[in-house]
């Protein structure tokens, strides 16, 4: 802690520093998008009577979630205009996918399908191009130690995001036609473009690429020059492993205890949201106390526990405080280990290479979501509900044995992670001095 003023007037400097509410707000506008081409058009199709394969094959709209890191690069390389090279994308971005959206909620699915889809691509795609430039633009505008508290406030605005564009869209649409709906949702982005067009440009201590080949080659080279950089691969594809495998089947799995739907919606409704809130804010806030390293040990520890929570209550059966006290700790760890997650791979970033490696890292993490839950109906239809959550729970040993090489208990918060580019830990000092930070520079 710093040798002089309140810890507590320290820490809520940071939190209501512009940098955090820049992060807040460039959270909303990255959850906002993701379900106006999911949830939110799937029923505006069915209402307007579109086939059901047509409906399916809408999911391939999103495809530009997963290959963003194609085009990152060239978000490193160019600065399109005078506001610098990440706002400028992030402002290209913004209107485009505000026009996009405007575009989808013009459309009409039950006669115009190929504009509709054309519409819908356009969104996910200025949407994926937002992601980049949001999570470059939050790495190099942090100081290190921000990087938990930032990216739990990004996560948090995220969701509140999601639920806007999700829940309280199908909620409208039942009182006004989806077109409005849409205009709606598409004028909730204009917070972030004012954002984009007050908030400063960070600086780019480590430079730019200077040509196409440096943008797109460098990024791989420099990241498996490091030490321990297989490692890390192996533990970001290992960290959330089990705690994924067992959401993937925890629908089914109350179900067949003998929950109800109305029971399950009820308690997800009223926990689930609130307590991952809650746990990732509090992440974050741990995170700047203790640093990301001890952080990833204890919130990975939280994750296992909160699984195993899955196979006591498939022991006890169907019990209401239970299942609402199981998923509110699962939830509550889980939005701690997001936090500490998502500051680890921001934290292992060259800032010159920011937008591809990050774009990188994020679809290796997407990985774990689609194989490792493929399998989990064999798995518990073979092993039993509590066997199969018992599995998910020491599925978490292997990625936590991975810190002790690169990221060990003893090693102080002040160190930091990797320092990927050499000059962060100059910059997170004089971050300190100016902001009032509460790590003590050293």
């Amino acid at each position: 802690m710093s040798q002089s003023g309140d810890p507590r007037d320290q820490w809520l400097r940071v939190l209501f520093s512009r940098r955090m509410i820049v992060a807040l707000v460039m959270g909303f506008a990255c959850g906002l998008p993701l379900h106006l081409t999911l949830d939110l058009l799937k029923a505006w199709m069915k209402d307007e009577g579109v086939d059901l394969t047509v409906i399916g094959l809408m999911a391939l709209v999103g495809l530009p979630y997963t290959l963003k890191f194609l085009w990152a690069p060239l978000l490193d390389r160019f600065t399109p205009t005078a506001l610098g090279r990440r706002r400028s994308w992030l402002l290209i971005a913004q209107i485009s996918l505000i026009a996009a959206t405007v575009g989808l909620g013009l459309s009409d699915p039950g006669h115009q399908p190929v504009y509709m889809a054309l519409m819908a691509f356009f969104v996910t795609f200025f949407s994926a191009t937002q992601d980049i430039v949001v999570d470059a633009y939050r790495r190099e505008d942090l100081a290190d130690e921000e990087l938990g508290l930032g990216s739990a406030l990004y996560v948090n605005g995220y969701r509140v995001g999601m639920l806007l564009a999700g829940g309280g869209g199908l909620i409208l649409a039942d009182s006004i036609s989806f077109t409005a709906v849409y205009l709606l949702l598409a004028a909730c982005m204009l917070p972030a473009v004012l954002t984009t067009l007050l908030t400063p440009e960070p600086p780019a201590a480590a430079g730019s690429p200077a040509t196409i080949r440096e943008a797109v080659i460098e990024p791989l080279a420099e990241y498996f020059r490091r030490n321990h950089a297989v490692l890390i691969l192996a533990f970001i594809l290992l960290y959330k492993l089990g705690d994924t495998m067992a959401a993937a089947m925890a629908t089914p799995f109350y179900l067949d205890i003998g929950f109800s739907k109305s029971e399950i919606g009820t308690v997800v409704k009223l926990f689930a949201f609130w307590a991952t809130l809650a746990g990732s804010f509090l992440g974050g806030l741990f995170i700047l106390r203790i640093g990301i390293c001890r952080s990833l040990w204890i919130f990975g520890f939280f994750q296992a526990i909160s699984t195993a929570g899955f196979a006591l209550l498939a022991r006890i059966g169907s019990n209401l405080p239970v299942l609402a006290g199981v998923i509110s700790f699962e939830n509550f760890s889980s939005g701690m280990g997001t936090s500490a997650f998502v500051a680890f791979m921001a934290s292992i970033t060259h800032k010159k290479f920011t937008a591809t490696q990050y774009a990188l890292l994020t679809s290796l993490m997407g990985v774990p979501r689609v194989m490792a839950a493929a399998p989990t109906g064999f798995l518990a239809k073979t092993m039993g509900w509590e066997a199969f959550f018992l599995l998910c729970t020491f599925i978490a040993v292997p990625g936590l044995a991975l810190l002790v090489k690169f990221a060990p208990w003893s090693r102080q918060p002040e160190e930091g992670l990797a320092a990927a580019d050499g000059v962060s830990g100059k910059r997170s000092t004089t971050r300190r001095r100016a902001s009032g930070s509460p790590r003590k520079a050293t």
